[in-house]
């Protein structure tokens, strides 16, 4: 994998990551997505190796990475699991940089240091059943009740509710406000009134438990509001482009993986006694991803230095969110092809790969979204 050059510390970070997912991920990454398992053990070790703290500032238990450093990472942990992958990208992610941006000194020490070390996992509750990605319409409602909030409503589509212990969530104080009413909150997830139901036997990212949130009464202390009233919003918002960062990345590395393994097998598969490497056809194949990967791979570092000047960069962040996964449904798509039946066999991964890459498709934004997205700001539509 060509990753930009780098300094001798992010060089060893990088080292750790690749040795860590070969040693300790994948040798159960088969059975956590037969099972539908999240090894919350993997999140302590990765925690205890400085590998969840991302681009967060160390005060607060992160690693300062560069945007460009830390993209290496996520790619080269989702060759072997890009769940683990999201794992790592969480602290720098919605329950992070929320923190980060809007958390009061004592929020960021209670809940940010032990996120970046591994020690808690907080879910994000955004979407919700009629609004999906229209978060500015959102149903769910707060009201002020003493030192307390009162939240009522549902969310949909929420990752890691069964590892959770924090619910970072939204509720708005009147509908039909708008954003400017927007609230954000962080709920212990053995609230009173707080119920968690995962999906079961989804189609691709089986190892993450994602489901539903009701809240029915939940009452929170006003002290969990992250933010002011009113900033709910832009905590939401305040990670959308390091998220489409992440997911172009964590897909980009499960791309590569099945260029490897494609690779590997054409190399060794023979038919009519030489190599199916040697079949014009497939060789088109392995062209189709060594073009799209690369091609992919320097939108997404580009966005990832823009990001590092300090630039929001939302059409590189369309960009490159849609493009890298686009690429990963193609190259998972050729990679059962290449495999033939045996494509379609748990042990050769290239299937597990085929189901996730289609959930790419759709997570941090349907691709539709973002083609349309990249359309209008080419034709001056989006500032």
């Amino acid at each position: 994998m060509n990753h930009p050059a780098m300094d001798d510390d992010a060089a060893m970070m990088l080292d750790t990551v690749r040795e860590f997912a070969r040693d300790r991920v994948l040798p159960g990454v088969i059975e956590r997505d037969r099972e539908e398992h999240f090894d919350r053990q993997l999140v302590r070790e990765l925690g205890e190796l400085d590998l969840l703290g991302g681009i967060n500032p160390s005060e607060y238990g992160g690693i300062g990475l560069s945007h460009v450093t830390y993209s290496a990472l996520l790619q080269e942990m989702s060759r072997v699991d890009h769940l683990m992958g999201l794992v790592m990208s969480f602290p720098s992610g919605l329950g992070g940089s929320g923190l980060l941006q809007f958390g009061t000194e004592e929020q960021k020490q209670q809940y940010l240091t032990p996120l970046c070390r591994g020690e808690i996992l907080i879910s994000a509750g955004v979407t919700e059943p009629a609004s999906g990605t229209a978060v500015a319409d959102m149903q769910t409602v707060c009201r002020r009740d003493g030192d307390e909030y009162v939240i009522d409503g549902a969310k949909t589509w929420i990752s890691l509710i069964n590892v959770c212990d924090y619910l970072l969530t939204f509720a708005t104080l009147e509908k039909g406000a708008g954003r400017n009413s927007i609230c954000a909150f962080l709920i212990p997830r053995d609230a009173p009134g707080l119920t968690l139901k995962p999906f079961k036997n989804k189609l691709g990212f089986r190892a993450v438990a994602t489901g539903e949130v009701f809240l029915d009464g939940v009452r929170v202390p006003a002290e969990n509001r992250i933010g002011e009233e009113g900033q709910g919003y832009g905590v939401a918002m305040s990670a959308v482009e390091t998220g489409r960062l992440g997911v172009a990345s964590r897909a980009l590395g499960l791309a590569q993986d099945c260029l490897d393994r494609s690779v590997s097998y054409a190399r060794e598969r023979i038919v009519q006694g030489q190599e199916i490497g040697r079949f014009q056809l497939v060789q088109s194949m392995i062209t189709d991803m060594v073009v799209g990967i690369d091609g992919a791979r320097a939108a997404t570092y580009d966005y990832a230095r823009q990001r590092d000047l300090g630039e929001r960069a939302r059409q590189e962040a369309s960009l490159a969110k849609m493009h890298a996964s686009d690429v990963a449904m193609m190259a998972s798509t050729h990679a059962v092809q290449i495999h033939g039946a045996y494509g379609t066999h748990e042990e050769y991964h290239v299937a597990r790969h085929f189901r996730d890459a289609k959930v790419f498709q759709i997570v941090e934004g349907q691709n539709q979204l973002h083609r349309a997205m990249v359309a209008e700001y080419a034709l001056g539509y989006r500032g």
